[in-house]
């Protein structure tokens, strides 16, 4: 899984990216925080599901470090479907675009994150993916193109930002759910910081995992870079 994820400007290593995901909580009942979020999270999930069909397009956004990665392959467990994840900056052309959704079955999740940074012209080719599941695209050079119209399988985009404002109206109108990452209050990240602690087989007690929440500035990633160090 590529990770593009930044705090501080430090970017994440290889070590640092293995911790995550053994931290991550597989359901939305293992999530901390977020109450809000989950609560409609765990409605539309129900929904799509009893539906058997493919879940609404997901837009999460907030500061760095919240947790929407974890979230999205949250969803994907809840659904019990796959996820492929990528970034924006990652999806250079078209043809990198038509390469990840030909990847998907029917009701998987396709995680894209910092979307706001998708290039423009494989932004309005994920319009008609998202709304009709299709793509239009041309082969050939010259006087032989022509294109061709791709059927995709009903999937769910969730893309993450944090400049929920730098995303086009188009795009942004194509999200059936968008949802706000906030920050973490204090008993939020304590619990987080024990949980941490408990995967690490450490143990700690009741204030020392509060006094590292205090200095986790409502970060969850901050948190746990803490306790490890």
């Amino acid at each position: 899984m590529e990770e593009h994820r930044f705090v501080d400007g430090s970017p994440l290593d290889e070590q640092e990216v293995s911790t995550e995901l053994s931290l991550r909580p597989q359901n939305l009942q293992q999530y901390i925080g977020q109450q809000k979020v989950k609560e409609e999270l765990s409605i539309y999930i129900q929904a799509a599901r009893s539906r058997q069909e493919a879940l609404d397009h997901v837009l999460l956004y907030g500061p760095p470090g919240l947790g929407k990665t974890t979230l999205a392959m949250v969803i994907a467990n809840e659904l019990e479907v796959g996820i492929k994840t990528t970034s924006g900056p990652a999806i250079e052309r078209p043809g990198d675009l038509v390469a990840l959704l030909n990847d998907l079955n029917a009701g998987d999740v396709l995680f894209i994150d910092e979307i706001h940074r998708l290039p423009r012209v494989v932004e309005e080719m994920l319009y008609s993916a998202m709304e009709d599941f299709f793509v239009d695209i041309v082969v050939g050079q010259g006087p032989t193109a022509h294109p061709v119209h791709f059927p995709l399988p009903p999937f769910t985009l969730v893309g993450a930002t944090t400049r929920a404002g730098a995303l086009s109206a188009p795009l942004r109108d194509r999200f059936g759910i968008v949802s706000h990452m906030e920050y973490y209050d204090e008993q939020s990240l304590t619990e987080i910081v024990k949980r941490t602690a408990s995967v690490f087989e450490s143990d700690i007690h009741e204030e020392a995992a509060r006094e590292v929440a205090l200095r986790s500035r409502g970060t969850p990633r901050i948190a746990n870079r803490l306790l490890k160090r």
